[in-house]
């Protein structure tokens, strides 16, 4: 990209003259250089280094949506909102699906919004080789001026970090409510906003009260990636990989794709070297869930990462998690499931009420493995004590990848489409508990599966048993055809 910007003002040199064209070269070569290297921030750390080992993967289907996107907005303008969680590559993916197309790039940086506006003018003048006269302080004259450009001529416009606007000037959102209700019957625009605080975003565009309400005709939310990308990705990188190896990948990033990247780019691709890049005096693993959680829970942060760190030490029910806090948390809970997105309240398959047999889990493998050891043991990372950490870490590995082996086989199940329910079921004594219980209604038939790190470990007539509970206390899958397996670490 810098390349061709440098390409590009040499070929404009002989008509902006010299002494122009030098300023205006280094304004923009500066402009070009952030907005390469940007992705590459990382918490309160930045990479220079702008070859990456880590080649593109995945995301066929994401980019596909965006080419179509584009093709729409030739006739109807289109408005998409791409949301996710941070470190998820969800600018990189909108630069991968619009690479040979012209896109202009709006980051939203906390500061002045006539900051803002001098660098927007700028993009907008690189980008569409149309300079604007004047100085524009308002960010909603620059989105007007777009707008009424785009009724002629088809524009794509990237805004990045959208959220942002909160802290800069929050009435840009009610101003880009009144112009897009006045211009996008007539325009020709592709309108990318994208944002990585959930909460926020959620509220811009799903909040009644918001003026963007329901302004987006498209909603992308981009996910982790699953372990078949995973597994593409080791076979690339360590062809050798064990299941221990695949399993610590996807142990310890959930599959985010930033995480992933980082431990490929510094050869970390067995599991002794991927634990002994995340324990490290330098990692930026270490602050990871600070940079991105204090941000979302605000001054509220403290009484929900004390929540978080009972469950990812297995605390899963609301009494055993109060007990730890000693307070009341309903209402953190719900916050943290619905607003925030980074808990889960789990029952067994088929329980029929509403409020019993509840377990939270953390969703995000990476957040259970920083909470679980990260969070817990910073006393230790205070003082340098690194390698007791990941004494701890290789002492409690086998409970903690157990649980992480068991959700891979549900995302294996869930990526084979064969299914209609998945899910686990436990009764309310805590006498049975079965790890995974399939349901294919169409075809009347039911997998049952006990996850073992070792197959050894796997007892048929136990499971059997467990079964046997199970049809007495739901009464389902009568007449269906049930299969019953154990699965281990030398099947992922």
């Amino acid at each position: 990209m810098i390349k061709s910007v440098a390409t590009a003002l040499r070929d404009r040199k002989a008509d902006i003259g010299d002494e122009k064209y030098s300023h205006k070269f280094f304004k923009i070569f500066k402009l070009s250089l952030y907005l390469h290297l940007r992705n590459l921030r990382f918490g309160n750390h930045r990479f220079v280094t702008i070859f990456n080992t880590m080649r593109f993967f995945d995301r066929t289907e994401e980019i596909a949506s965006l080419k179509e996107i584009q093709e729409l907005s030739k006739n109807n303008a289109q408005f998409t909102v791409v949301t996710g969680r941070r470190r998820i590559g969800k600018t990189h993916l909108v630069w991968k699906a619009y690479e040979d197309q012209p896109i202009i790039y709006f980051f939203v940086a906390r500061k002045a919004e006539s900051d803002l506006c001098s660098d927007y003018l700028l993009e907008i003048e690189n980008k569409l080789g149309l300079p604007i006269m004047g100085k524009v302080e308002r960010f909603p004259e620059l989105f007007e001026y777009l707008m009424k450009l785009s009724v002629e001529r088809p524009i794509t416009l990237f805004i990045d970090e959208f959220q942002e606007f909160f802290k800069v000037n929050k009435s840009v959102y009610s101003d880009m409510q009144r112009i897009w209700d006045k211009y996008h019957t007539v325009s020709h625009i592709n309108l990318i906003v994208c944002g990585s605080i959930h909460s926020m975003m959620t509220k811009i565009f799903k909040d009644k009260k918001e003026p963007l309400y329901n302004r987006q005709t498209r909603f992308m939310s981009i996910k982790p990636f699953t372990p078949a990308v995973l597994k593409e990705i080791m076979a690339e990188y360590n062809p050798d990989y064990t299941p221990e190896d695949l399993l610590a990948l996807y142990s310890f990033t959930g599959g985010v794709a930033k995480y992933v990247q980082l431990l490929i780019d510094a050869g970390a691709t067995t599991k002794t070297k991927m634990l002994n890049q995340i324990i490290k005096s330098d990692s930026i693993f270490l602050g990871e869930g600070k940079a991105i959680l204090i941000e979302e829970f605000g001054k509220d942060y403290g009484i929900y990462f004390s929540i978080l760190s009972a469950i990812a030490c297995g605390k899963t029910s609301r009494s055993d998690i109060e007990n730890i806090v000693g307070k009341e948390i309903g209402g953190y809970l719900t916050k943290l499931e619905n607003e925030y997105e980074v808990i889960s309240k789990k029952q067994p398959i088929f329980e029929k009420s509403s409020t019993k047999n509840v377990r939270y889990t953390i969703e995000d493998n990476f957040f259970t493995f920083w909470f679980r050891f990260i969070y817990k043991y910073n006393y230790m990372l205070e003082i340098e004590n690194y390698d007791a950490v990941k004494t701890i870490i290789n002492r409690d590995y086998e409970t903690f990848s157990g649980l992480m082996l068991e959700r891979y086989f549900k995302r294996i199940l869930i990526e084979s489409k064969k299914y209609t329910r998945i899910g686990s079921w436990w009764d309310r004594k805590g006498e049975n508990e079965i790890d995974i219980v399939a349901e294919n209604e169409l075809d009347q038939q039911a997998l049952f599966i006990e996850v073992k790190r070792n197959i050894k470990n796997y007892n048929p007539e136990l499971l059997n048993s467990k079964i046997a509970a199970f049809t007495r206390a739901t009464g389902e899958f009568k007449n269906y055809n049930v299969i019953q397996k154990g699965v281990s670490l030398e099947d992922i």
